[in-house]
């Protein structure tokens, strides 16, 4: 009855964490590269739940991300945003220790 329940449990979590992934069908870009179907974070402007983001497991690579989450995080926010180094400042909604 316990590997029942936690098989359960464990199906619900991984269902739940597949959730906010997107499929991406296979397509060839302009120059002619062929760029293979695989999944992506879907888009919501949250750097923490993205594939690339330091610590998280990427499926399509089968890896964990490397780098340091403050280099990413101002690489997101200037790149993404369009704003200058710190990009969300000191109101950093996603995360408690940046405000």
């Amino acid at each position: 009855m316990k590997k029942i329940m936690g098989l359960t449990a464990a199906l619900v979590l991984f269902g739940f964490a597949q959730a906010d992934a997107d499929y991406v069908r296979g397509y060839t870009q302009r120059d002619g590269t062929y760029v293979a179907p695989h999944q992506r974070t879907s888009p919501d402007r949250n750097p923490y739940n993205n594939y690339s983001f330091p610590g998280n497991y990427n499926p399509n690579t089968g890896r964990s991300s490397p780098g340091n989450p403050d280099t990413y995080l101002n690489r997101y926010n200037n790149q993404e945003l369009g704003r200058s180094p710190g990009g969300f400042g000191s109101s950093d909604l996603f995360n408690s220790r940046r405000r």
